[in-house]
């Protein structure tokens, strides 16, 4: 042992060296037991950065404590490989993505291996190797056969610089910038491959309530994504104002474009209607472009979805109120979307804040239809002769509450909801109607790095056609460095016969959105070597669903959501028995440095690889682990890196000496009876802290707040110095102490804690250890700790207030039995009257005026009471910690029963609340 710390690099060599010859993570496929815990698998980007080192300790420290709970732990690895960044950066290095991506694989994994993540890595699955992907090829077709697939004409997101369609996720912001390369995307129409996930809506929608194990916000933001609303749709006549036709001669006739169905999920307000809007993109608004100057110029370059404040241009076209049969004027507006209901609305200025702004902007009537509900009465007003309420001030802004009609003819008095229903009635086009955010998942991508689409089209009559199943996988070509999309280049794979007809046909250039591939891996790591199906079955079923997933947030859409789509259709249509793929999931905050995500273009990263060669890879996962709750973003912090390594160097220090037969303390073997008392009382508290640790430990690992299971850790081993340096250790004691020290850290510091495992003279390796018990419950040493620490910060409270310098004695009274009677009676009563109820006991009632003075303060505290150790337990914990009190304030303290004492102080004395006098 060095002075600068213990050797890792030959301990993290040694114990990586004696796992992979053990084979000590290799997974059975048929287990008894299974707990199948998982990490996102990465990128394949180069290097691992700090991101991905705190997500994989996350998981490995769980599978670690769950291996040592007794359960059989699939925790696997694989890397999702395609993707457009490494086709860019092959580009760049005139070389192919596929040797591309497998150098950067060959990397990070041995980085991985460095920082002691325990992988099956016989089950490690790549994306881009056609073993992979013909599945998703294979999936492709059964989707396909269960028409969950379709070919159609489509408005994408095209990155001009990625040469590319993206799907709605991966554009972002307010500037809508492609989430690869920041650059500005663009509206086109193409031909596009769909996967329906919309018919899966209702239910991916109606399962988040069931997904328990999820972050609120998370299942929120998938709710928010389907976006499902109910309402009504109804049909408004558009057509020309008699003066606009006017202009094109005389005996024209307004034209008229039929009705325009509008979605409103507030039909109750439709007496207010006041205009009505259409989307820029809408037909009717592309056919006005074509001949009106101004909507032309509004469409194509004014119009801004995402700006701060609603926009428009006026038509000469007017729509016919269903329900009033008054006309109201038409604008194009870009607070419309045309993927967003039907792409047409009734605008409704009184009672929808964005409708309210672009009538002021556009100087349109703003009138009010509904007004709030009086408070003093429960029957609508009715229209035949009662006072309806006064109509609200919509002047600043519109009043958007459920309430009572008014302005609103026959349907005046009635109440918000059921005039929503008699509307929908009455009105002859009206029909209930529920509505979607999500849209069908585009999955074309036109770039070479993905899974070839299965599809040939036919030149002649055949159309587009499946590549038979035989025929897979339908691989990549080698790769050709040119502009747009490689495959279009390589003609001679391109070029091929139709499966049905035998005749001349093209492949599908496209290839797959990459989150294909990473919607259903973790089904493949049950049976990576599968050559006749994606996965074997029954496998899946035993281990699915993964207990405990973890990555990021910022795949709380994309991945989450298709992941789930697929596990219900392949539950469906394979025989899988579960229909959603994760029971439990964790988002992991970010590393940070100096309050700010690190990243390459900031200049502020610090590389995992660096720490390890100075420190080691456990004191890189300690700190991480300690530094926060796991979902919580940290700051890096070179000196607390610093300060782990010299705990760890502690901790081997101690375990060594222990080893050596270096007993420390300040005991000796002739020590007179008094002494042996104390140190029997000193072994007692050390024992209980021993007991604490392992309870709460314990719990805290099962809910992967690994920072407070690490803080007792860590405590232990500062109450085990302390320990060591006040009297010579009970053996058994002390070694048992060091023993779950390095069984609770082991998770977290695998490579040290094999070597003290070790040193401590135990078989086996620690990983495959049990998980140490305790003699008592987290409930009851937290009690126990509760009063240490309360009878100590009275102590030193005592002690300031009397400006005492020098205690000669500290003297510790535990309360009298019949108050912890009282305490209990007083804890589980229900009557009204408590002191009665305590005076009903006579041992309480013979206690007299104290009797009653103690009953009055549970009376008044009765809300806060809470259950206390018993007397005995309490005055053996006091004993057992009298030492600590000891060694802060130098003064011997005696510690008494009620019924011994004979200070003043005794009738003071309560449960969880010792009484104490300190002589001078």
């Amino acid at each position: 042992m060095s002075q600068e710390g213990y050797d890792h690099t030959a301990v993290e060599e040694r114990w990586q060296g004696a796992w992979d010859d053990a084979a000590a993570y290799r997974t059975p496929d048929d287990v008894d037991d299974p707990t199948y815990v998982l990490g996102m698998y990465p990128y394949p980007s180069g290097k691992l950065h700090m991101g991905h080192v705190r997500n994989y300790t996350i998981t490995d420290a769980y599978a670690r404590y769950r291996r040592m709970r007794g359960d059989d732990v699939l925790h696997p690895m694989g890397w999702d490989a395609f993707g457009l960044p490494a086709e860019n950066a092959a580009k760049e290095r005139d070389t192919n993505p596929r040797d591309w991506t497998m150098d950067c694989i060959d990397t990070m994994k041995g980085q991985m291996k460095s920082m002691g993540f325990g992988y099956d890595w016989e089950r490690e699955i790549t994306t881009c190797t056609p073993e992979y992907y013909r599945w998703n090829q294979w999936l492709f077709r059964r989707f396909h056969e269960e028409e969950l697939v379709e070919r159609r004409d489509a408005d994408v997101n095209w990155c001009p610089s990625c040469e590319t369609v993206l799907a709605d996720e991966q554009v972002e912001g307010d500037a809508e910038l492609c989430w690869r390369c920041d650059t500005p995307v663009e509206d086109r129409e193409l031909e596009q491959w769909f996967l329906r996930i919309t018919e899966y809506a209702d239910e991916l929608l109606e399962a988040i309530d069931d997904l328990t194990g999820w972050p609120n916000s998370v299942r929120q933001m998938q709710r928010n994504w389907i976006g499902r609303q109910y309402g009504t749709t109804l049909d408004f006549q558009i057509g020309e104002a008699r003066s606009a036709s006017n202009g094109r001669g005389e005996g024209t006739e307004p034209r008229e474009y039929g009705p325009v169905e509008a979605f409103t999920t507030r039909v109750d307000t439709i007496h207010g209607a006041t205009f009505f809007a259409l989307a820029p993109d809408h037909p009717i608004s592309e056919e006005l472009a074509a001949e009106d100057d101004a909507v032309h110029e509004f469409v194509h370059h004014e119009a801004d979805p995402e700006g701060d404040e609603p926009n428009g241009v006026a038509t000469d076209l007017t729509a016919t109120n269903p329900a009033t049969g008054e006309e109201i004027p038409v604008f194009v507006a870009d607070f419309v979307l045309s993927d967003v209901g039907t792409g047409a609305l009734m605008a409704v200025p009184a009672h929808d804040e964005r409708d309210h702004a672009f009538a002021e902007k556009m100087g349109v009537e703003i009138r009010p239809v509904i007004a709030p509900k009086p408070d003093d009465r429960n029957d609508p007003t009715t229209a035949n002769g009662e006072s309806l309420p006064d109509a609200p001030d919509v002047s600043d802004s519109a009043f958007t509450d459920d309430g009572v009609l008014i302005n609103s003819g026959e349907y005046d008095g009635i109440d918000s909801e059921t005039a929503r229903e008699r509307l929908t009635e009455d009105i002859e086009s009206a029909a209930e109607s529920t509505q979607y955010q999500l849209r069908d998942w585009g999955i074309s991508r036109q770039r070479y790095w993905g899974t070839p689409i299965p599809v040939v089209h036919c030149h002649d009559d055949c159309g587009s056609v499946l590549v038979p199943e035989e025929d897979l996988p339908v691989e990549l070509p080698e790769f050709i460095n040119t502009t747009g999309n490689p495959l279009d280049a390589a003609e001679e794979w391109k070029e091929t016969t139709c499966p049905e007809c035998g005749g001349p046909a093209t492949r599908e250039t496209d290839t797959m959105d990459t989150f294909v591939d990473s919607s259903w891996y973790f089904l493949r790591y049950v049976s990576p070597d599968l050559d006749d199906a994606p996965f074997d079955l029954g496998r899946a079923n035993d281990w699915m669903p993964v207990d405990q997933y973890v990555g990021g947030i910022e795949h709380a859409v994309m991945h989450l959501l298709y992941s789930r789509f697929v596990t219900k259709t392949i539950a469906d249509h394979e025989g899988l028995d579960h229909r959603e793929p994760f029971t439990n999931l964790l988002a992991q905050g970010m590393v940070q440095l100096e309050g700010e995500k690190m990243s390459k273009s900031k200049g502020n990263t610090v590389s995992p690889q660096r720490i390890v060669e100075e420190y080691g890879a456990d004191t890189a996962r300690l700190f991480m682990m300690q530094a926060a709750q796991p979902e919580r973003d940290f700051d890096w912090s070179e000196e607390g890196v610093k300060s782990t390594y010299r705990f760890l160097t502690r901790l081997s220090d101690l375990v060594e000496e222990h080893a050596a037969g270096d007993p420390g303390g300040a005991g000796s073997a002739d020590a007179d009876s008094d002494s042996d008392t104390e140190r029997d009382t000193v072994d007692e508290y050390v024992a209980n802290e021993i007991d604490a640790a392992v309870a709460i430990a314990g719990t805290e690992y099962e809910e992967l707040t690994f920072n407070v299971a690490l803080r007792e850790a860590q405590d232990l081993v500062g109450t085990l110095r302390s320990y060591r340096e006040h009297a010579e250790p009970h053996p058994e004691t002390y070694e048992r102490g060091l023993d779950v020290a390095v069984r609770l850290l082991a998770p977290v510091v695998p490579h040290l804690a094999e070597e003290l495992w070790e040193t401590l003279g135990r078989d086996r390796f620690v990983a495959e250890a049990d998980w140490p018990s305790a003699s008592a419950d987290r409930e009851t040493v937290e009690k126990r700790r509760r009063l240490v620490t309360n009878t100590r910060e009275d102590v030193r409270d005592i002690i300031d207030v009397a400006g005492i310098e020098d205690p000669e004695r500290i003297d510790v009274v535990v309360a009298p039995d019949w108050k912890y009677d009282a305490l209990s009676i007083a804890v589980d009563s229900e009557a009204d009257n408590l002191i009665s109820e305590l005076m009903g006991e006579s041992h309480i009632r013979e206690q007299g005026d104290d009797a009653a003075s103690y009953g009055q303060d549970l009376q008044a505290n009765r809300e806060a009471l809470q259950e206390t150790l018993s007397g005995d337990e309490e005055y053996d914990a006091l004993r057992a910690a009298a030492w600590l009190i000891e060694r802060e304030f130098d003064a011997p303290v005696r510690v008494e029963r009620a019924d011994d004492a004979d200070g003043g102080g005794v009738s003071k004395a309560e449960p969880g609340r010792p009484a104490i006098d300190i002589v001078e």
